[in-house]
């Protein structure tokens, strides 16, 4: 039998919990970053639900008939236009950071490795919702293959949409999400591949998260030990800009 956690489930048996954490809560320090909003909402799904917990998974007829965009719907850079025209074969995604064997790795390899198919909702933080049928290789495979360091703790992934004087989008999510067997870089949605759209030729999907989160337009995924020196040290560019949430937990 499954046990589903609702959001509502999750935070009223968070307080609970902290019900009986008197001694810890009277630090001023420690309740202060236990109770902001991001830090309680992280700690109490991390804490009240398995770090594997799956995200729901849908059944083909519930397939909803249009997958909007969020974000860009065409980084329309000359780069990304010519690697468009050219059917991506030239397009690579580099693996950097705190790994021992870098890689540069071309979509047909993408490919030909072992994937993941599943159907999912996307929830957009603009309030809207789409299911669609992903497929693509586990994050986890490709940071296996790279062998990452022990030292890294996030994954930052560096995108091919300018978000303005020439700011390429960016973002980032910590171990636990990264090696979630559902945290895919999609390469088809729905059976075809990606449109430009939804984020052609690769895209992440961590599917726990909202979609600001699903970053798209992949160029490369580097292995990190902070966040500190990324952008302006909030970990992501709608996080450092618009003041979003680094942990985006559904």
């Amino acid at each position: 039998m499954s046990i589903i956690i609702t959001r509502r489930a999750l935070v009223l048996g968070a307080a609970a919990t902290l019900a009986g954490c008197d001694r810890l809560a009277s630090n001023a320090t420690i309740r202060r970053a236990l109770f902001s909003a991001e830090n309680f909402h992280q700690w109490a799904q991390r804490s009240l639900m398995a770090r594997n917990a799956m995200a729901r998974e849908f059944h083909p007829d519930q397939i909803s008939p249009i997958f909007r965009a969020n974000g860009t719907a065409n980084p329309n850079t000359p780069e990304y236009k010519a690697l468009w025209r050219g059917g991506f074969a030239d397009w690579r995604l580099r693996v950097t950071g705190l790994v021992d064997r870098p890689l540069s790795l071309s979509l047909a390899q993408f490919h030909a490795m072992p994937h993941r198919e599943q159907i999912t909702r996307h929830d957009c933080v603009e309030g809207w919702s789409a299911i669609g049928k992903w497929r693509g290789v586990p994050l986890s495979l490709i940071l296996n293959a790279a062998r990452m360091r022990d030292t890294a703790r996030y994954i930052v992934l560096r995108c091919a949409d300018d978000m303005g004087g020439g700011k390429a989008y960016y973002e980032s999510i910590d171990m636990v999400d990264a090696f979630h067997p559902q945290t895919i870089l999609a390469f088809a949605l729905n059976d075809r591949p990606l449109s430009v759209a939804n984020g052609a030729p690769l895209r992440l999907r961590v599917e726990r998260q909202l979609g600001y989160k699903q970053a798209k337009y992949l160029m490369a995924i580097e292995a990190v030990n902070s966040l500190s020196q990324i952008g302006r040290g909030k970990g992501g560019f709608w996080e450092d800009h618009a003041g979003y949430d680094w942990y985006a937990g559904i």
